[in-house]
């Protein structure tokens, strides 16, 4: 009797998952198995917000599996150590799993190629399974990956994504193959309030919901702040609780702008993906190879913890970032404003803000998470590295009435339409009633300083 295994990694579905039909067509008996890294948690990507979020995901892919009769098996430990021994468990011939993009999956993938062709077992990577198209699908001559994101999407558009799966019918595993316990979202401590609920059939429900009610305005409306338009659908990308691939065939097939602009969306994050994968030091290295003398000292310290803890006195900035610390997840156009605000206006280290949005975000993909921090930093792939994003100007632009400032910020519910971007402009007695502070620096003195740093002034 053949038996093969599927390692799931970031790919936690039954849906549209070739590991998973590939091991089913050669083998009368597969395993579905995830391991549990400690060596992830170490490198501090297992903050509690993804580890809640990834406990609802291998829930509902256990429930998933065992509706079509089979179960997930659940180990922890080094990754290469515990598949094989689950290979050795099962007298499995084989081990299907997804390509990953990063220099720490390549390097798993490496070690444990090596050590099933030791034991005389084959290790299977399929590609385009966490993102659209394959990492490597597509390159300009002369380059091993496109740093500009406009000739990237014009050639990502043109090529032909593979055609999405069905969930298969059945799944054996064999007996005996021994699992530990599944985590639980209730054992993991300091989840955000707001924090969305995990898993497969979550995120197939958003993503139909949302094509069928948001996505003919999602062209006029992703930049909306309070109109919160967006999909949400980027933790379940993170984790792969949906297809990349599914969901652009979808999209496309709905048609129209505001569908096109949202597969737009999703080639920003295969773009990413692939910058990463070519240039892996970009997680914690310059991309342009800057040498910025970022800020530091106590003045410094005291305006990052005023932006951490939303009290820097921009009130769309400070709103976001309430809105991180409450869901575990914040507005794109609010992840442009805080990090423009922090690299440009604070002018502290990109890599700083990366790391805490990467210790709170739900969905922090090194990918996305690094290299938009190095775009609105200026380090990264954006052609105008030096533009600088004006707080009070992006929220009158994007959040006309105020509402998601007062959503988020309460302090100044009592103020009305506009006015609540600019409260330092209020008298100072009708300033008094509100207990909101003062800007941590105006904003033409933090551009000043920034065009010097950059030897612009």
């Amino acid at each position: 009797m053949n038996v093969s295994v599927v390692l799931f990694t970031s790919d936690l579905r039954v849906h549209d998952h070739p590991p998973l039909r590939a091991a089913l067509g050669t083998g009368n008996e597969t395993v579905p198995l995830f391991v549990r890294d400690p060596a992830v948690d170490r490198a501090g990507f297992a903050a509690p917000n993804r580890l809640a979020f990834l406990a609802d995901c291998l829930t509902d892919l256990d429930t998933g599996l065992r509706e079509r009769g089979g179960r997930l098996v659940m180990r922890t430990g080094d990754p290469v150590a515990e598949v094989c021994a689950v290979v050795r468990e099962s007298d499995a011939d084989e081990v299907h799993m997804a390509a990953g993009g990063s220099a720490f999956a390549r390097r798993r993938e490496d070690r444990l190629r090596h050590a099933l062709e030791a034991d005389g077992r084959r290790l299977y990577v399929h590609d385009g399974v966490v993102t659209a198209l394959p990492t490597g699908a597509a390159t300009p001559a002369g380059s091993d990956h496109y740093a500009v994101f406009t000739p990237y999407f014009r050639r990502w558009s043109q090529e032909r994504l593979r055609e999405p799966l069905t969930a298969p019918r059945a799944v054996r595993v064999p007996a005996g193959i021994r699992s530990d316990d599944l985590p639980s979202r209730a054992a993991v401590p300091s989840v955000a309030a707001g924090l969305a609920t995990g898993g497969e059939k979550e995120a197939r429900k958003r993503l139909t919901a949302w094509l069928g009610r948001h996505a003919d305005a999602y062209q006029e409306r992703h930049d909306d702040l309070a109109g919160d338009a967006t999909s949400r659908l980027s933790p379940y990308l993170h984790f792969g609780a949906v297809s990349a691939a599914e969901a652009v065939h979808r999209a496309r097939s709905r048609g129209g702008p505001g569908a096109e602009a949202f597969v737009r969306q999703l080639c920003w994050r295969d773009f990413h993906h692939q910058v990463l994968a070519a240039r892996p030091d970009a997680a914690a290295d310059d991309y342009r190879g800057r040498s910025d003398r970022w800020r530091r000292g106590k003045e410094a310290e005291a305006d990052l913890r005023a932006w951490k803890e939303g009290r820097t006195g921009y009130p769309v900035v400070d709103a976001a970032m309430r809105q991180l610390a409450h869901e575990g997840w914040m507005h794109n156009r609010g992840r442009l404003l805080t990090a423009s605000f922090l690299t440009k206006t604070l002018y502290i280290d990109w890599r700083v803000g990366a790391r805490h949005f990467l210790d709170l975000l739900v969905d922090g993909d090194l990918a996305d998470n690094q290299l938009n921090w190095q775009w609105m930093a200026g380090t990264g792939t954006d052609s105008r590295p030096n533009r600088v994003l004006n707080p009070v100007t992006q929220g009158k632009r994007y959040d006309p009435e105020g509402a998601y400032v007062r959503r988020w910020v309460p302090e100044l519910a009592g103020l009305e339409g506009r006015a609540v971007h600019e409260p330092w402009k209020l008298p100072a007695r009708e300033r008094a009633r509100y207990d909101y502070p003062d800007p941590v620096v105006g904003l033409p003195e933090g551009l000043a300083r920034f065009r010097q740093a950059r030897g612009q002034g």
